[in-house]
């Protein structure tokens, strides 16, 4: 009876030791995805039926500007992140440096639904490393009550009935770039002396300036703080929607256009989740969700016709659009570089938003 009683307690204290270590080790094998990003680039619904389907947790980070990721993933030497999506010009660098893996593309069915027109961009020419997230063009958007002039292109912001009226983004490359194209260069001359020269025309729009901010431009130019504006494609679907009758403006002078997309991190520590969460992202209905919340173009074809019909014709590219019309940003060299710095500082002391 004693034995018996000992067999068990023994066999008790077994069965208990087993069933400690089971939660522990289920919790130990619990995913997580390391998405690194701004902010507000999902939908939260979507993000929770990603983790409902897969079980896999989403640990969303973001920084403020590009330079600021690439200097945080140098950092951790292409670790620690999972998933990044940031601009164009900064992911030739990225990959340059060795800090993206190759996609392993029989990971991702739903890569078909790509639209080619966002494919085959300078920084990965044969969409090794990328996949698009939302495109976008620099646009003018004014209300046409409050402006005594009809605005086609940039160089009407010059235009004394402007003053103390214009708000711009705060991407200096985009500013700076407003005067490179009224005076018909590209935004990405190495003419250090061209550069001067648009530099020199920056200061006279100076006095137009009223507002130069990043965030939220779009309730400014709502609330009338400003009756003309130079804004993201997101910020302007916004402001459009919340009052039809302001005018969009493509300017004359040529289109800056931008694509954001997503990358794999070379030493990521999931990088079998972050190619889960891309397929997930291409699914068309999902995509069209997605779009819908951002408010940039949509990069997936088969979501298009998915998209609110309130919405679709602001969140594709114009039809007319020919590549010859746009021009994207790149990296330009350290002289060409620091130029640009030296005039975005100078630009916003005399606009006073120093």
């Amino acid at each position: 009876m004693k034995n018996t009683l000992r067999i068990v307690l023994v066999l008790t204290l077994f069965a208990s030791v087993l069933a400690g270590c089971g939660p522990k080790s289920t919790e130990g094998k619990k995913e997580t995805l390391n998405l690194f990003t701004w902010e507000g680039m999902f939908p939260q619904e979507v993000l929770d039926e990603f983790t409902a389907e897969t079980g896999i947790t989403i640990n969303y980070s973001n920084f403020d500007y590009n330079e600021t990721m690439l200097a945080k993933l140098e950092a951790a030497q292409g670790g620690d992140y999972d998933l990044v999506i940031a601009d164009d010009y900064i992911l030739e660098t990225v990959i340059e440096q060795g800090l993206a893996q190759k996609l392993d593309k029989s990971k991702l069915p739903n890569f078909e639904h790509i639209n080619p027109l966002y494919q085959g961009q300078f920084y990965d020419p044969d969409d090794e490393y990328t996949v698009p997230y939302g495109a976008g063009v620099q646009t003018i958007v004014y209300n046409p009550d409050a402006v005594e002039i009809e605005i086609t292109g940039y160089s009407d912001l010059w235009h004394e009935s402007l003053r103390d009226s214009v708000g711009t983004i705060a991407n200096y490359r985009v500013i700076n770039g407003m005067a490179l194209k009224v005076l018909g260069e590209s935004y990405n001359t190495e003419d250090l002396d061209v550069i001067r020269a648009a530099g020199d025309k920056l200061l006279e729009l100076a006095p137009s300036i009223r507002i130069i901010k990043d965030d939220n431009l779009q309730d400014d130019l709502l609330s009338g703080e400003v009756d003309v504006a130079v804004m993201y494609t997101s910020q302007v679907t916004t402001a459009v929607l919340a009052n039809p009758d302001l005018k969009i403006v493509y300017p004359k002078e040529g289109i800056g256009f931008g694509i954001m997309a997503k990358f794999i991190p070379s030493k990521a520590p999931n990088p079998d989740a972050a190619h889960k969460f891309i397929d997930f992202i291409l699914r068309p209905e999902i995509s069209a969700r997605c779009f819908e919340w951002m408010g940039y173009y949509c990069t997936n074809k088969s979501a298009d016709e998915l998209i609110d019909p309130d919405l679709s014709e602001m969140l594709t590219l114009p039809p007319e659009f020919t590549a010859e019309d746009m021009e994207m940003i790149r990296v330009v060299g350290a002289d060409a570089e620091e130029l640009h710095s030296k005039i975005w500082t100078e630009f916003k002391v005399a606009a006073g938003q120093s």
